[in-house]
Order: C-alpha cells, then structure tokens, then sequence
C-alpha cells in the first residue's frame, strides 16, 4: 500500500494546432472527417459498462447539410435513467474508496489520448455533428477538455491538500468526501470539452454520475466515452443515457440518492429544475448541489478613448465566431457617436468579407446555426427588427435552410436602448448596437448594467482612469469580464469561467470553485492524550 504524497504532472495549456495549409493536422483532420461522413454510425447508449440498443433509432445530420445522413443514436427511456442510476450507486463505494491519484491517472490518460489518436476524432465529430470550423473545433472539443483533464487534477490535489492547523497534543484533518449519492449532468450542444467536463468534474472527486447530453452533441459525445473507456473509467462511474428531458427528471428529481446537478443550458430550464428540486427537498438524504451556467447578453461597451479597429474588430470576433452560439458571445455593443462611423466601417468591411457555408471548407468563417428550431428562433428576432421602427439591420439579415441551417451574420442598429433584441437572449449570429452621445456615458454605464444576465462584458478605453471607473460600475455585469478584449475565448487555468444573476451559479469551470461543489468535507479532530477528569482548573 503506497504511503507517499504524490505530485501530479504540472498542468499546462494544450497547444493549439493552427491547421494552416501544408501542416499535417490539417490533412489528418481532412481524412477523419471525409471517414465519418462516408459511414453512419450507430450510436448506443452506455450503462453499466455495457452499450445498449434500443431500436428507438434518432438519425444525425450535419447543421450544415441536413439531408445527409451520419447515423443514428437509440433513444432511451425512463427504465434506462433507473438503470443508469443503479450502476452508479453499485459502483459509488468502490470508486470513492479507490485512491485518488488513481482516479487522476483515469483522467491524465484520457487527456493524452484526447491530444493524441483521439484529437482528430473529436474535431471531426464536432465539426459535423456541430458544425464548427477547424479552429473552433480545435479551441474546444481537444484544447479545452484536455486542459479540464489536466488542471483539474491540479485543483484536486491542491483542494486535498487543504488542511487545517493543530493545537499542541491533537490532530486536526479534512478529508473531503464524493457526495452521498450520484451526479446528473446535463450538457448542451455547443461545447464538446463543457459535456466532457460535466461529466468528468464530479467522477474526478469520486463521485458517480448520470449523463444526459443534448441530441445534438450525441456524436461527439460518444467520441468522449470511448476515451474514458479506454483510459480505464470503471464500469458505472459516468453512464450515458439519451433520454427525454422531463422524463429523465421525473426519475432522477424523485430519487432519494440525487445529490447534485452540474447543468449547462438555458435559463428557463436550470429555473424549471431548481424549482422541481426545491419542492421535492424533503425527498433527498441530503440537499443536492446545484451547479448551473445558463444563459447570457454579453455585452460590449466602448469609450470616446477607445481605439475604434480593436472595438470593431471585437464585434466581428465576438458576435459571429460559432454563428454566436457561445454562452459568451457578444450579443449588445454600445459605441459612443464619435467613433460610430469609423467602428461601422470596419464593421461593414469584416461582414462583407466574411464567408459563410460548409466547415470542411476552410475558407468559411461562419458555419450553420445547430438546427432548424434554433435557425426559426433566430430568423423571427431578424423579421422582428426589420419590420420594427426602432431598429435598422445595417449588414447581414438574409436567411436560409434549403441545405442547411444559415443564417447571414446581421448587425442591427437600435435606436432604442430596450428594443428587443438588445435585451432577450437570441444565441445567434446577431449583434445590436446602440449608439449613445459621448455625453450620456454615465447613463449609458447604467443602461448595460441593468440587465437580468451576468455571464459575460467587454469594456474599451485607452484612459486608465476610465478603464477603473468602468470595472467598478460594472462590476455585478458580468462574471467574465475583458479589458479591450472580445468578451469570448476564455481558457482553462487563465479564465475561469461562470457568470450570475440569471447566467448562472458562478461555480466557475476551470478552476477548483467547482470541484469544492462535488465534495463534502469531514473534519476529523485527533486526541493524542485524552482528558481523564472532568473538572477544569477554573473549578480549584
């Protein structure tokens, strides 16, 4: 039995690969990608150690390309979330009593193997079934769950290493427990490395959990299973089920071993869960841990000072970089009239020249929205803010899904601050922009503050004394927060990330805030000579 106390390898950030023409990893990722279009494949579910077929077959298409076939995954039910259920508890005790560095090295393989034979099959999976482009593929289905491997198993050793202080003739310990039953993480379908990490958090810090991806992450997601399975993940830890969303959670929500929701999602749903957990409170050994990061209107906001390249150039980034379908994309600008014209230019110039279409072009900076419900949602707020008198749609604004589901990226030029679509959340490449008088900055400050969401802000100025005078007035706007930079891109060990107010519980990914949250910590208080009298010496 070892008695050391070990030192996992330091955690660095994954290197992202540029896929420039010539580079290997650019034909590698070519080959992956014209391979898993040419088959369909047949995707299980996995409990138990075991894949299980249903015959409920649910077909996959690329966003991008609807009409053609990747496959099929098997839909499953209530008896399969029951089964998954079980395979955790009857692997929970076994698994949390296995010493933790040996639950690192599960993770610190699969992180090698997600930056080695698995790297291009993520990408490829994420590119099709998402349809993102190579770099932002790479950025996030290898870099960024590679990097939640590798620095949270820093963050575990550091949080074990947490002790307290002793006083003369005792010792004081901590030992930080996995939760007293299993995990539900629910994940979405914009980020592969989030729906690894939801999953892979809780089980790092001993837990077991239930996992429910978005249908259209399945393929990816997939992907992420067969790396834990060949890093070595017992059997029952992390079970993936497809399941309907109320009725997984009428299961998992009246079970007595819930114990934690780790979620990303939409606002409106982590509000229907809290409220479904909060009434069933008396049901539970224990009070679950609600971990969530929901939705966001991110915003950029712009001084006289500010350099107008960098803040258009932000706008171009930040709103249309994955069709605006990241949790922090910028989805409101407020640029002072001074520089308006200069910032449209340049605006107006990136849009002209951006080219939309198919991610295994390489040429196309915009992709395909997820799907045709997302694709409606977001072609209504367009048709909105053309028919609207308060708003003028300056670039952009054209819509199809005949092949796939595109959508032009679109600037909206409001003249009302409140007009719609700088206030609802739109997850789309759409950005409105107001344009205040240099005089109202104060008020203008105000006006991006008052928002119910919190996720993510961008502030520009050259001026240091307004670029302070900005962090404080915004410091409640958002839980990410940018100085002359896009509000988008944060990175594993640099940024943590997380939002509040209606963005989230600010459990910050990437950091050791979040595994706090999958511990229960037992302090243990050691006598070395215990008391034999009861009597103190104030008595004498």
């Amino acid at each position: 039995m070892s008695n050391a106390v070990f030192n996992p390898p330091v955690a660095i950030n994954e290197p992202i690969l540029s896929y420039a023409p010539g580079t290997p990893e650019r034909e590698e990722l070519r080959k992956t990608v014209a391979a898993f279009r040419a088959q369909q494949m047949d995707i299980p579910m996995f409990i138990n150690g075991k894949e299980v077929r249903t015959g409920k077959a649910v077909s996959m298409h690329p966003p991008y390309d609807h009409k053609h076939n990747l496959g099929q995954f098997h839909m499953g039910g209530a008896t399969h979330v029951k089964d998954a259920i079980n395979a955790a508890l009857g692997a929970r005790q076994a698994w949390a009593d296995l010493p933790w560095e040996q639950r690192a090295s599960v993770f610190l393989k699969a992180a090698e193997l997600a930056a080695g034979p698995y790297r291009q099959k993520l990408n490829a999976a994420t590119m099709l079934a998402q349809s993102k482009n190579p770099f932002q593929a790479e950025i996030d289905a290898a870099c960024e769950y590679i990097d939640f491997l590798r620095f949270n198993v820093e963050f575990m050793r550091k949080i074990y290493s947490e002790q307290p202080e002793s006083s003369d003739g005792i010792w004081n310990r901590l030992e930080y427990r996995p939760l007293e039953g299993f995990i539900f993480a629910i994940t979405p379908f914009n980020f592969t490395a989030i729906a690894g990490n939801l999953c892979a958090a809780p089980a790092m810090m001993g837990n077991v959990v239930v996992w429910k991806p978005a249908e259209a992450q399945v393929y990816s997601a997939w992907v992420l299973m067969e790396i834990f399975r060949e890093a070595g993940l017992p059997d029952g830890v992390i079970n993936l089920v497809y399941a309907d969303g109320p009725e997984a959670g009428d299961v998992v929500f009246n079970h007595p071993d819930f114990a934690g929701l780790h979620f990303t999602g939409s606002t409106g749903v982590f509000q229907h869960l809290w409220k479904t957990i909060g009434n069933n409170i008396g049901t539970y050994k224990s009070y679950p841990r609600i971990v969530g990061e929901t939705g966001g209107k991110d915003f950029i906001i712009a001084h006289e000072s500010a350099n107008p390249k960098e803040v258009a150039t932000a706008i171009t980034r930040g709103s249309f970089e994955f069709q605006g379908q990241k949790c922090s994309a910028a989805s409101r600008a407020y640029i002072p009239a001074s520089m308006w014209e200069e910032v449209k230019g340049y605006v107006l110039e990136d849009v002209k020249s951006i080219k939309m279409g198919s991610p295994e072009d390489y040429s196309n900076f915009v992709n395909a929205v997820i799907d045709e419900k997302a694709f409606d949602k977001i072609a209504g707020f367009i048709d909105g803010a053309k028919a609207s008198k308060d708003a003028e749609i300056i670039a952009g604004g054209g819509y199809d899904k005949s092949v796939g589901y595109f959508i032009e990226p679109t600037v909206v030029v409001a003249s009302d601050p409140k007009y719609t679509t700088m206030c609802d959340e739109i997850f789309g490449p759409v950005i409105t922009i107001y344009v205040y008088d240099d005089a109202d900055f104060e008020a203008t400050l105000k006006l991006v503050d008052d928002n119910s969401y919190a996720l993510t802000g961008a502030i520009f100025a050259k001026d240091r004394h307004v670029v302070n005078h900005m962090c404080k007035a915004l410091e409640n706007a958002a839980g990410n927060f940018y100085i002359n930079d896009k509000p988008t891109g944060a990175v594993v060990g640099q940024q943590p990330f997380g939002g509040a107010r209606k963005s989230g519980t600010n459990d910050k990914a990437g950091a050791m805030q979040n595994l706090m949250r999958w511990v229960s910590a037992r302090t243990m208080k050691e006598t070395f000579v215990p008391a034999t009298d009861y009597r103190y010496p104030f008595m004498g």
